[in-house]
């Protein structure tokens, strides 16, 4: 297999570093997290003129045709910046969902709207108890008047606070499908609310919400298995995402090791404190692994081979992450947990990355399930 990334594929990167380093510093970012919005509308045009909200759709619905492996290098980039606009859950969540399942009238005038930044998505699936169980789905959809009445909550709909539009699963005598649904429709109820991270999420609750019947996505009662994929999806997003993290994190970890001085040298030549930064670089190196492997076999057709490497490489990087994550905390000392330094800032990202879609025991689970399948 060839590792190498394209020239195309190098500059998207490397453009996108500068963008992070020039015009979204910590203290920019630190501002954003405490703003109403919780983001930069700026930054998120500029996402659009780079190309990256249009990378994972289709030449025809304005798209660039991109792959998970190119996905992975926006992931890593914007994981390094701490980037809190809402690229995942717009981009590859529900816009994966929309690629893969809509129709080719949704994808008309969705896709060309997500890829210019015109529009912005939530995927309202989760539900309070249901754990990170899919199939967990009590919101109910009645068939109403040539179209779909919706009755039910969701709970922790990250990005909704900003979506346009929120695509909701509830069930519908079928089994489990997919609704599009304004956010602002009479009956939509969001408590908006920023999450440990900085991020914001809201939970939703929809009353007698009335949509059309051109509002299904995907056939109806054959949800689960789209929502599976997009999942995985954007579980591998945030694989690359974490690898970005912890890579940012050995940088100013090794960065203070060099300039901190104790007994007159810098802690930096204590071997205990050298051990220490190896071993977390050796599992940002693995890490990068296993989120590689994720990004490649997340396109793969075969269900159990996608969802086999996901939750292998969810799992591992989950638990690399928290290792990194702590020794670069406790590295810095007191300095690791104020919140005027983006060390605590990333500790706390890379914990909500291991929560959201399921934490290392469910995928460690998951994994195993697979294989006795096989």
């Amino acid at each position: 297999m060839d590792f190498n990334y394209t020239e195309e594929q190098l500059a998207l990167q490397d453009t996108l570093r500068r963008f992070i380093a020039r015009d979204y510093p910590f203290e920019h970012r630190r501002a954003l997290a405490k703003s109403a919005e919780g983001f930069d509308r700026a930054a998120w045009k500029t996402f659009a003129d780079f190309g990256i909200l249009a990378l994972p759709f289709d030449e025809e619905f304005g798209g660039l045709n991109g792959t998970a492996v190119d996905s992975m290098l926006v992931m890593e980039m914007l994981g390094r910046g701490l980037a809190l606009e809402p690229y995942v859950s717009t981009a590859v969540l529900c816009g994966g969902l929309i690629r893969d399942a809509g129709s080719a009238a949704q994808k008309e005038a969705l896709l060309p709207a997500i890829a210019g930044g015109e529009l912005m998505l939530a995927l309202a699936h989760y539900e309070a108890g249901a754990r990170y169980a899919l199939d967990r789905v009590a919101t109910t959809a009645t068939a109403a008047s040539g179209g779909w009445q919706l009755d039910g909550a969701k709970a922790v709909v990250l990005g909704a606070p900003s979506a346009d539009k929120l695509i909701v699963s509830a069930r519908d005598g079928n089994g489990v499908s997919l609704f599009l649904v304004d956010a602002t429709a009479p009956g939509v109820t969001l408590r908006a609310y920023p999450t440990q991270d900085g991020a914001r999420a809201a939970d939703v609750k929809l009353a007698g919400v009335q949509v059309g019947a051109d509002a299904l996505i995907g056939p109806a009662g054959g949800a689960l298995q789209i929502v599976e994929r997009a999942v995985d999806y954007a579980n591998a997003a945030l694989c690359a995402e974490a690898v970005g993290i912890m890579s940012a994190l050995n940088e100013v970890t090794l960065e203070y090791l060099k300039t901190r001085k104790q007994f007159g040298v810098p802690i930096g030549k204590f071997q205990a404190l050298q051990h220490r930064m190896a071993d977390m670089v050796i599992a940002t190196e693995q890490a990068r692994s296993m989120a590689t492997l994720a990004a490649v076999r997340v396109d793969s057709p075969d269900a159990a081979e996608r969802s086999r490497a996901v939750a292998a490489a969810k799992a591992y990087v989950t638990q690399s992450a928290r290792l990194v994550g702590q020794q670069a905390v406790q590295l810095h000392g007191g300095m690791g947990v104020v919140d005027e330094l983006n060390v605590g800032h990333y500790f706390k990202r890379l914990t909500m990355i291991g929560l959201t879609f399921g934490d290392a025991d469910y995928h460690l689970g998951r994994f195993s399930d697979t294989l006795l399948a096989a």
